[in-house]
């Protein structure tokens, strides 16, 4: 938490802009396995709230979303692309997303988010969005990864 909050500041504060509020857009999943017992619902709920706890934000301010969905079953929601198009046409018109479920940035934080994403967003009204750069971008994630590797590494080297 304290790298992903770290990265995010140092972001926004690079920004010409001041985001109105911050979407966090996690990583979706088929509803069904949550109503079977998955964890992952809760594990984004609580990783959440301990950055906006972190980041002194209430959830007016951080929401929480979720990409990425395809097929036919219900997805995990609110989706992040109806929640940038809502946010637009309610007159929001600057916000920054960031990805906490993503450890490096691919296609889905670079293309879905970061391109389509805020297409979405200007054409409905919004003026300024930034995707704001996963872990692999910063000092403090890369520092995470090195820890949790030398940890895991114990014993087999």
């Amino acid at each position: 938490i304290e790298a992903l909050a770290v990265s995010i500041d140092a972001h926004l504060k690079s920004l010409p802009f001041q985001p109105e509020l911050i979407v966090a857009s996690f990583h979706g999943m088929p509803k069904k396995y949550v109503d079977k017992g998955d964890p992952y619902l809760a594990q984004c709920i609580a990783t959440t709230d301990a950055l906006r706890k972190r980041m002194g934000l209430d959830a007016s301010k951080l929401l929480l979303t979720f990409q990425s969905r395809f097929g036919f079953d219900e997805w995990l929601q609110p989706y992040t692309d109806k929640t940038i198009e809502q946010l637009a046409k309610d007159g929001v018109r600057r916000i920054a997303v960031v990805m906490p479920g993503f450890a490096a940035d691919c296609l889905e934080t670079l293309e879905e988010i970061a391109r389509e994403n805020a297409e979405i967003f200007k054409h409905n009204g919004g003026e300024q969005f930034a995707a704001v750069p996963c872990l692999n971008d910063s000092d403090a994630g890369m520092d995470v990864i090195r820890q949790l590797v030398l940890r895991e590494l114990q014993g087999w080297i």
